[in-house]
């Protein structure tokens, strides 16, 4: 059974008609003759809708897939299919913040012909989707842009092709921040009034430190004629935040808007310490043109001369601060006497003048308050049984369950030893511990700042803290497949971006990106081909997937990505 097309002469030309047909054999004739079962009517004039409930009728005489089969032309072959919804969206969104453009721009020679960054620029979008999507090595990377996924305007790639596109990424990696902090800034016309910082560790497992060479007082290595300030590996030994002090590691360090943007990242070798990076920071922030900014940091940023060179121009900043340290001035912040003022359903803050360029506010949690007096109860019992009956113990037995407890700081806090080697539980230090609960500290430069919004400025340095988190468990910042330092410097400029196109979708979709990302994954792209050539057509959108790109502000796909026609 097939449709068979009659012409007919009019004065207006030529008319095609339509009809169902079948062939019959004539044994007068000797052959298959057509048979009209069905007159469609004028071609022109085709009721089309007509024609898909007809069809839909029809299918429901028969099992599911003797339909399927009945409706799918017997010439036409599926071929493959490949998620596509992902891609999709961070490349809508790469292409808004002109970040494609902006690769074209950078990098460019100031005189003689133009590069021509196309391919450059598909390459390391493919690289930061794999990021988002699939973190794996660059030679993975290169294996799933090729046959597991679609990049529009991707051919073939090969891991060369990625390595080059990183090479070129680090070279020009300060003028390429710089200009897509400044389209995020339009796009989501951001208020970079309050700026996080904080910095991370990553370890490498491999059996030796890269070799010492002479460094810049900004971690890089030092060029012909600079004065090398220390020589350093890269790759080397220091206090890890993952807990690995046993493994060569790099720091990188963030700077994240109140949003949870992250507006920049920075790498340097594995032994520098933290209170040194924020001044770096404070200097290469200083020539993107910023309107006044806060600087918020963890107390780990919180030396004399950090603050005194955050402090310098129209900048400020919020501190937290160790209310353990035993200064004079913390000493005298939790002394003072006052009332707390309720800011939040948790949170109550207190302010405390003790200098005239510096304020203090004390932040109370009642929550964490009751989390922190069950946790000293615990350890004071464990530690109260640990300890009975030790007096009858010989000096070097208690000695030695002494060195033990030492080993356990939360245990060692509330532990003395009289001047006669006993050991006694520490009810002064129960007593100040107890005067803690619940409470962190603050020191904040700024004279006009509400003693409330440094409490929730500091509060949303988690923000960078969930960007670590996302870095290290959704994008896979480690393990790093690299050897070379500028090609570990690439990658975590790949995570950044990655990262980056990331949070604007959580945003801007109030979601999750693991959410985004399984729903995205489910809308596909399927290849089919038969005698006419070959197309790729995407899969029919669902109603969540409508709902998602509608709140991304993003044009549903074409049906027919590519449409080849055989040759004849």
């Amino acid at each position: 059974m097939y449709v068979k097309t009659t012409k007919r002469e009019n004065k207006s030309g030529t008319v095609r008609y339509l009809h169902l047909a079948h062939n019959e054999w004539d044994p007068v004739k000797g052959r298959a003759v057509p048979k009209v079962l069905f007159t469609f009517g004028r071609e022109d004039e085709l009721d089309r809708e007509a024609v898909k409930r007809l069809v839909t009728s029809l299918s429901r005489l028969l099992e599911p897939g003797d339909a399927l089969a009945a409706t799918t032309a017997s010439d036409l072959e599926y071929v493959s299919s490949v998620p596509f919804g992902g891609t999709h969206v961070l490349d809508q969104m790469w292409c808004r913040l002109r970040i494609d453009q902006i690769v074209g721009r950078v990098g460019q020679p100031k005189r003689g012909r133009r590069r021509n960054m196309t391919v450059t620029e598909r390459v390391l979008f493919g690289l930061v989707a794999n990021r988002a999507l699939a973190p794996s090595s660059k030679l993975a990377a290169a294996e799933w842009m090729n046959h597991d996924v679609h990049i529009d305007g991707l051919a073939t790639v090969d891991d060369d092709a990625c390595y080059r596109a990183m090479d070129w990424l680090h070279e020009v990696r300060d003028e390429l921040e710089k200009q897509v902090f400044d389209e995020v800034a339009n796009l989501l016309n951001l208020e970079v009034d309050l700026l996080f910082f904080d910095t991370t560790s990553t370890y490498f497992e491999l059996g030796e430190v890269d070799e010492p060479v002479g460094r810049d007082e900004r971690g890089e290595r030092a060029t012909d004629g600079q004065d090398a300030g220390n020589e350093a590996g890269f790759r080397t030994y220091g206090k890890s935040k993952d807990s690995r002090d046993d493994l060569p590691q790099i720091v990188i360090g963030m700077a994240v808007t109140r949003d949870g943007i992250p507006v920049r990242c920075w790498s340097w070798p594995g032994n520098t310490a933290d209170q040194a990076l924020i001044r770096q920071v404070k200097d290469d922030m200083r020539d993107w043109t910023l309107s006044k900014i806060v600087w918020v940091t963890d107390r780990g940023f919180s030396s004399e001369r950090n603050r005194r060179y955050l402090r310098q121009g129209d900048h400020a900043y919020i501190i937290g601060e160790k209310l353990r340290s035993g200064s004079p001035e913390v000493t005298a912040a939790l002394a003072r006497q006052g009332r707390y003022a309720d800011i939040a359903e948790n949170m109550r803050v207190k302010e405390v003048r003790i200098s005239d360029t510096e304020r203090f506010v004390i932040c109370h949690n009642p929550e964490a308050a009751q989390r922190d007096a069950h946790m000293r109860e615990q350890f004071v019992a464990q530690l109260t049984e640990l300890i009975d009956g030790t007096d009858t113990l010989s000096e070097f037995k208690r000695g030695e369950l002494r060195g033990k407890i030492a080993g356990k700081p939360g245990l060692n806090r509330y532990l003395r030893t009289t001047p006669a080697g006993k050991l006694r539980i520490d009810h002064k230090k129960i007593k100040f511990e107890e005067n803690l609960d619940g409470k962190y500290l603050l020191r904040c430069s700024d004279p006009h700042l509400p003693a409330e919004d440094i409490a929730l400025g500091y509060k949303q340095l988690l923000e960078v803290e969930r960007g670590w988190r996302d870095m290290k468990q959704i994008i896979d910042l480690r393990p790093v497949y690299h050897r070379l330092e500028e090609r570990i410097r690439a990658h975590v400029i790949l995570c950044w971006l990655a990262l980056l196109l990331i949070r604007i979708i959580e945003t801007t979709a109030g979601t999750t990106w693991q959410h985004a990302r399984r729903e995205l994954n489910r809308l596909h792209l399927g290849t089919f081909t038969g005698p006419t050539g070959t197309f790729r057509q995407v899969t029919d959108l669902t109603k969540s997937q409508i709902d998602l790109l509608s709140k991304l502000r993003i044009d549903h796909p074409k049906k027919i990505i590519d449409l080849q026609t055989a040759p004849r």
